[in-house]
């Protein structure tokens, strides 16, 4: 049973540490995923959907009614030689009686739409290239989390190397610390000399309180960003050391799919306009019931109907049709410039990342070399300390060389995969 325990015990440690483990494109997703502006595409979605139904809508009868009742000062009569002439003619009395100065009249028309010229069509696609272009924006205000997730997560990397090595610096002060004392018991060094060392501890440690600080604050940050409540216990996984996107020639930033999209929104304008301007074609049911109705004679209140297909054409559009070609022409040329202009900036901040790789190599390259020389002046004076010719104050100083060396390795190791993510979100590779 105990056993059982203990191995359950060590299940969950592992699992609580597993779920302690944050890697930066977890974050960068998370980070995405609890953006409130996320919510925005549903509501894209859901408004492309109603401007696709109400476009499909013309393609419905249109329907209408309309009702009058007027009053005319004249109303149409007929003649009486005629009524004369048809009475001679017929030998019967012949009458048209007066139509009445009063009309009424209910009319419901149906129409409906055979073509269009393409207008329809056209709407529907400036919709749909509406909604992509919205989709496109908010990539790209999305996109622009993963810079300020890279700027924290690499923060907290960097303060964990500092606290690594601070680490090793408290355990070294506290080794030598014990010689020194051990010193004083025998009579071979001084009390001022343990005070030296004991200074120094009290520096690592405020250090170290304060860089624990800096990282809870940068946790803080980071769990704000990605709905995560962190803690102290919270590790951060070291990216690998990929180079490969120094040399990526593509480019995949979301600002080169909405300067398309603008574009294809242009080129269904540009259809709209030209379907404009096409003729009409429809079918239309006249169906009323007033007085007079059809028949101009009948003083009294009928029914009537009018069926047929109906042809218009508006040429108006013409008159400004190339003003506003040209326009939209302005439009795209306007959207070219903007997509060449930040292709430039973005291929001169990637040159500026790519430099700045280069020189951190080159600076890694002596990082170890630097290392192992502070390590063996340390160790001569640590040996210079015990044989009385070398004062505490040295060795302390050389204690903190070797540690500020170590310090900016981790620096470098921090700084350069830092440098290498922001050049992957510059051309998002």
């Amino acid at each position: 049973m105990n056993s059982f325990k203990l191995f359950s015990l060590l299940i969950f440690a592992f699992t609580l540490n597993a779920r302690a483990q944050l890697t930066i494109t977890e974050c960068q997703q998370k980070a995405r995923e609890n953006y409130p502006m996320v919510k925005q595409f549903d509501l894209i979605e859901q408004t492309r959907q109603y401007n696709i139904n109400n476009a499909n809508k013309g393609y419905l009868p249109q329907v209408s009614v309309a009702v009058k009742a007027t009053y005319q000062s004249d109303v149409t009569e007929i003649p009486p030689i005629l009524s004369q002439m048809l009475s001679q003619m017929s030998g019967q009395e012949v009458s048209f009686p007066p139509l009445s100065n009063d009309q009424y009249q209910a009319v419901l028309e149906a129409n409906q739409l055979i073509w269009d010229g393409g207008v329809i069509s056209a709407q529907k696609k400036i919709t749909e290239a509406g909604a992509e272009i919205d989709r496109k924006k908010l990539d790209v205000e999305l996109f622009a989390l993963n810079e300020r997730v890279n700027q924290v997560f690499f923060g907290i990397l960097l303060i964990d190397e500092q606290l690594k090595q601070t680490e090793i610096l408290k355990s070294e002060l506290q080794t030598n610390y014990k010689k020194i004392e051990s010193g004083v018991q025998n009579g071979v060094a001084n009390q001022a000399d343990l005070d030296v060392l004991k200074v120094e501890q009290l520096n690592v440690l405020q250090r170290e309180t304060e860089m624990k600080s800096t990282r809870q604050t940068y946790l803080t940050i980071l769990g704000a960003l990605t709905a995560q409540k962190l803690d102290g216990q919270t590790a951060l996984v070291k990216p690998y050391l990929d180079l490969a996107v120094v040399n990526e020639p593509s480019n995949n930033r979301p600002e080169l799919s909405l300067f398309d999209a603008q574009y294809k929104l242009y080129d269904s304008q540009e259809t709209l306009l030209n379907a404009g301007n096409m003729p009409r074609i429809g079918a239309f049911f006249q169906g009323g019931y007033g007085k007079p109705g059809l028949n101009m004679f009948s003083n009294g209140f009928s029914p009537f109907y009018i069926g047929g297909v109906r042809l218009s054409w508006s040429l108006s559009g013409f008159y400004s049709q190339k003003n506003n070609l040209g326009k939209l022409e302005l439009g795209k040329h306007a959207v070219d410039v903007q997509k060449e202009t930040f292709l430039f900036n973005n291929q001169l901040q990637s040159s500026q990342q790519k430099t700045e790789i280069e020189k951190l190599k080159a600076v890694m390259a002596n990082d170890d070399e630097i290392i192992e020389l502070r390590t063996r002046i340390k160790k001569a004076a640590l040996a210079k300390v015990e044989n009385g010719v070398l004062t505490t104050t040295d060795l302390v100083r050389e204690i903190n060389a070797e540690d500020q060396a170590k310090r900016l390795k981790a620096l470098h190791e921090v700084q350069l995969l830092m440098v290498i993510y922001n050049l992957k979100n510059t051309v998002n590779n």
